[in-house]
């Protein structure tokens, strides 16, 4: 079927459009034409004094609803996250499991294939968030599962997810020489977090094929005078992405301006949310208006919605390069700019209608 869509502006992701409309067909943007080019023929949607905008994407959140994906590793779990997730404008997301054990992580790898196999919809594949980690820097995640990378787990676990994992997480000083390009020839985009590398062996590490960093400033080797750490790596390459999570208290907004200033676009939003949850290993529950486990702050409370009012207002981030920030460079992060994060002709044909205010009036899935 295919339809038009206007408002009173529409941006890209790349630049604002007026007296436009997008044209979809099969869920995908077909074509962007002046408005008054649309024939009688075509039904066509019109916002008024709105703006279109591309839709959000989270590249690590935990669970929703009272259902944390590792607690719930089931196809239903997947579909309440990603219903509760459209409400508020993400329409792709990889489902997080942090440091468990491996018959855990294979559940939730058997209910991604189920989802998938059911024809479920804006999941990419899942985020491995340990157990390869650096203990010194665990966080919330719990010590007794975390261990170094060995090269047959590796093989063993990635030929069992048979492409269902889509980034891992790990400190790249515990890994063995050839593990990070065992991971990477899998497919698999790694991530490094929960580290405490120096300045050099996080520049090994992505010399050798880490693509990422996983939440900037947490859990990782800070920046210092005479030895820059993970976070100074981080700042000086030109080219892994950086995620960073913008709820104010995992990381202070004038910090998150300070990277935002050094690093650019590499710089990308995630939730890193978690829901309530009383039973399991990882019990988190709500402090105001972030969650502990343990004692210990452990995920956000945040919606990407939330996240982009938050660039906006609290860091002083433009409101276009808030929406690249919470759709077109996490796309980039996991290989999917070429499908989420522009209005354009081949583009997947979801986007958002916002208020001049910045309220979500609505999410479009066309198709």
């Amino acid at each position: 079927m295919r339809q038009a869509f206007t408002a009173s502006k529409i941006f890209t992701g790349e630049e604002w459009l007026t007296d436009h409309s997008l044209v979809t067909a099969d869920g995908w943007i077909e074509s962007i034409v002046p408005s008054h080019a649309i024939g009688k023929e075509l039904p066509i949607e019109d916002f008024g004094d709105s703006m279109i905008t591309p839709a959000f994407i989270d590249v690590q959140v935990y669970g929703s609803g009272e259902k944390l994906f590792a607690q719930y590793p089931y196809p239903e779990t997947l579909q309440l996250m990603q219903e509760n997730f459209l409400k508020k404008g993400t329409v792709a997301f990889l489902p997080t499991v942090a440091t468990n054990t491996i018959d855990t992580v294979k559940r939730c790898i058997d209910a991604f294939k189920k989802y998938t196999s059911n024809k479920g919809k804006g999941i990419p594949g899942l985020h491995l968030e340990g157990p390869w980690f650096n203990e010194k820097k665990r966080g919330a995640h719990i010590k007794e599962w975390i261990h170094p990378p060995e090269i047959n787990e590796v093989m063993e676990l990635l030929s069992y997810a048979d492409g269902a994992v889509r980034m891992i997480t790990l400190a790249p000083e515990v890994c063995k020489p050839g593990i990070i390009e065992l991971i990477r020839s899998y497919g698999v985009i790694i991530s490094a977090g929960h580290s405490d590398a120096t300045f050099e062996e996080t520049n090994e590490g992505f010399n050798r094929g880490i693509q990422a960093v996983t939440h900037l400033y947490n859990a990782m080797s800070p920046l210092q005078h005479r030895e820059p750490g993970l976070v100074g790596a981080a700042f000086q390459n030109r080219e892994v992405m950086v995620s960073i999570i913008p709820d104010g208290h995992h990381v202070a907004y004038e910090a998150i301006s300070i990277a935002k200033k050094l690093i650019g676009p590499r710089l990308f939003a995630i939730t890193d949310a978690v829901t309530t949850t009383g039973e399991g290993p990882y019990r988190h529950q709500m402090q105001g208006d972030k969650y502990v486990c343990n004692g210990v702050l452990s995920g956000s409370a945040l919606s990407m919605y939330k996240a982009f009012r938050n660039l906006i207002r609290e860091v002083g981030i433009s409101f276009e390069e808030a929406i690249r920030m919470c759709s077109l460079y996490p796309a980039q992060a996991i290989n999917l700019s070429g499908q989420y994060g522009r209005i354009a002709p081949h583009y997947t044909g979801q986007f958002l209608v916002m208020s001049k205010q910045l309220e979500l009036a609505r999410v479009i899935i066309s198709g």
